[in-house]
C-alpha cells in the first residue's frame, strides 16, 4: 500500500527535519534543499539634534581656534624671546586709563617693541586670562606707571614689567628742621607728584627723610606716609627715652627736638644742647632760645630774613620762650629723627650755655663766667671776618653783625647768645647766631 505524503518517511520531504540517532540534527543529505533567511539591513543612526549637537558643535568650534591660536603662539615665541630694538636703556611712561592699542602704539613709538600684533595679541590673551584664572601672577594686567626697559628687553620680558607694575622708583629728601607749611610747599613744586594738598599738616606731625615714591604719587598719599612714620618713629623713641626724663608726653619731646633741631646742626651736639635745654628747666630758668622768638613771629614761614629785634626779643607771644616759661604750646618745626633720639637720651651735664664757635658748632659753659668768655670769642672771631656770616640754610637765623662790649649779665642771661643786654631798640639785636651744617636738599 502506498504511503501518505505526510507519512512518508522523508525521503523525499523537503521540509522534514531529519534527526540524528542521539537526537541532534543531522547534516542535510546532497538532495536536500537549503533554505536560508536573509539578514536584515543595520539600523540607520539618527542625527544628533537639539542642544546636545549644538554644544558639540561649539566645543569643536573653541578646538579648531585653540589650535589655531596656540600655533600662532608657537610660531611667534621665537620673536618673542628675541632681543628687542631697544639700543639704549629707556624710561617710558603709560598713562592711567590707556588702553591695550595705546599701551601697544606707545610702546612701538619708543621703539621698545618691534613686532605691535605679537605684543598686542599677547596682551590682550594676558587680559582674558586675568578674568578666569585664580593663580595670582596670572591676574596681573598692564598698570600705569612709569617703567624702565633695559637695552634689548625682549617682549617677554615687557609684559612681565608692566603687569607686574615694578614702576620707576624715584627719591625725594625733606630735610629736617622744616615747618609743616615749607614741606608742603616743596610738595608743590615737585613735578614728580600729583594732586592739591587738601591742608596743611599739624607741625611736628611730619618725618624729615628720604622717601621713594613713583611718578604720579598723590602729595596728600606722601603727607600721610609721613605723618605715618613719625607716629611709628615717636612711638619707638618715647619707649626708650631716658627713665629720669622730666618730660611728660610723647608731644612735649617732639616740642623740645623741634627746638633742638633748629638750634643745632650737627650730630655730636645734639644731645648735649638739649641736656642744657634739660637743666635750664630742672632751675626754673627760661630756655631763651631765638628760633622760638622767630616761630612766634612768622609761625610756619619760619624765616625772617633779618636780625631779631630787641622788641622782639620781648614782645609776647605763645612761643616766645624769653618770656614765657618752658616749653612752648607746639612744636616750632618737624624734627628729624636724630634730634628726637637726643633730646629722649640727652648728655648728662650741668652746661647751661652754649654760643657759636666759629667752626660750626658751639662753645658750651656751665657758667655765667665761662659763657661770657665763650662770647667775647666768638665776637673776635666775628671781628676777624670782618663781615657777616655766610647766609645760614632755609628757616634758620641770620648771622649778625659783631656786637658792642658786653655789660654786666643778669643771671638769667640765654642759653645761646650773649649774656649782656640787646642794644637799642632801634637796633638789630646783635646775636651770635648757630650756623647748622649743610642739609640734604630734595633730590627727583
Amino acid at each position: 500500500m502506498a504511503l501518505k505524503p505526510d507519512q512518508d518517511s522523508g525521503m523525499g520531504g523537503t521540509d522534514e527535519v531529519r534527526r540524528s540517532w542521539f537526537g541532534g540534527r543531522k547534516r542535510a543529505a546532497a538532495s536536500e534543499a537549503v533554505s536560508a533567511e536573509i539578514a536584515p539591513p543595520p539600523p540607520k543612526k539618527k542625527r544628533k539634534e537639539g542642544l546636545a549637537g549644538l554644544f558639540s558643535g561649539l566645543m569643536t568650534v573653541t578646538l579648531i581656534v585653540t589650535i589655531v591660536i596656540g600655533s600662532m603662539f608657537s610660531v611667534g615665541r621665537k620673536d618673542f624671546d628675541a632681543p628687542g630694538p631697544l639700543q639704549a636703556d629707556k624710561s617710558v611712561i603709560i598713562e592711567k586709563g590707556a588702553s591695550t592699542e595705546e599701551i601697544v602704539d606707545l610702546l612701538e613709538r619708543e621703539g621698545v617693541v618691534a613686532h605691535p600684533r605679537w605684543f598686542w595679541a599677547a596682551l590682550l590673551f594676558r587680559d582674558i586670562q586675568s578674568k578666569f584664572t585664580s593663580d595670582e601672577a596670572l591676574k596681573k594686567r598692564a598698570k600705569a606707571g612709569e617703567y624702565l626697559f633695559k637695552r634689548q628687553v625682549t617682549m617677554a620680558e615687557v609684559i612681565d614689567i608692566i603687569t607686574s607694575g615694578r614702576s620707576v622708583e624715584h627719591v625725594i629728601t625733606i630735610p629736617e628742621g622744616l615747618t609743616s607749611e615749607q614741606i608742603v610747599e616743596r610738595l608743590k613744586e615737585n613735578d614728580l607728584l600729583t594732586g592739591e594738598v587738601a591742608s596743611i599738616p599739624a607741625e611736628g606731625s611730619l618725618l624729615p627723610d628720604t622717601y621713594k615714591i613713583n611718578r604720579g604719587t598723590p602729595r596728600d598719599a606722601l603727607l600721610a606716609r609721613m605723618a605715618r612714620e613719625q607716629r611709628k618713629l615717636l612711638d619707638d623713641v618715647w619707649k626708650r627715652r631716658a627713665k629720669d626724663l622730666t618730660l611728660k608726653s610723647p608731644r612735649e619731646l617732639v616740642i623740645l627736638a623741634s627746638i633742638v633741631e633748629k638750634e643745632t646742626g650737627r650730630a655730636d651736639e645734639r644731645s648735649r644742647v638739649a641736656g642744657v635745654f634739660y637743666n635750664r628747666m630742672s632751675k626754673n630758668m627760661k630756655l631763651q632760645s631765638d628760633p622760638t622768638i622767630i616761630y612766634g613771629l612768622v609761625g610756619g614761614k619760619a624765616s625772617l630774613g633779618r636780625g631779631i629785634l630787641r622788641s622782639e626779643i620781648e614782645r609776647p607771644t605763645p612761643y616766645n620762650t624769653y618770656v614765657i616759661n618752658g616749653l612752648p604750646p607746639g612744636p616750632i618745626a618737624n624734627p628729624g629723627r636724630a634730634a628726637m633720639e637726643a633730646t629722649a637720651n640727652p648728655s648728662k651735664t650741668r652746661d647751661l650755655y652754649f654760643v657759636a664757635d666759629g667752626t660750626g658748632g658751639h662753645a658750651f659753659a656751665e657758667t655765667l663766667e665761662q659763657h661770657n668768655r665763650n662770647v667775647a670769642r666768638w665776637r673776635q672771631i666775628e671781628a676777624t671776618r670782618g663781615a657777616s656770616a655766610p647766609a645760614a640754610p632755609e628757616g634758620a637765623q641770620p648771622a649778625p653783625a659783631p656786637a658792642p662790649e658786653a655789660t654786666p649779665p643778669s643771671p638769667s642771661s640765654p642759653a645761646s647768645g650773649f649774656a649782656s643786654p640787646p642794644p637799642s631798640p632801634a637796633n638789630p639785636a646783635r646775636r651770635p647766631a648757630t650756623t647748622p651744617a649743610p642739609r640734604s636738599t630734595t633730590t627727583p
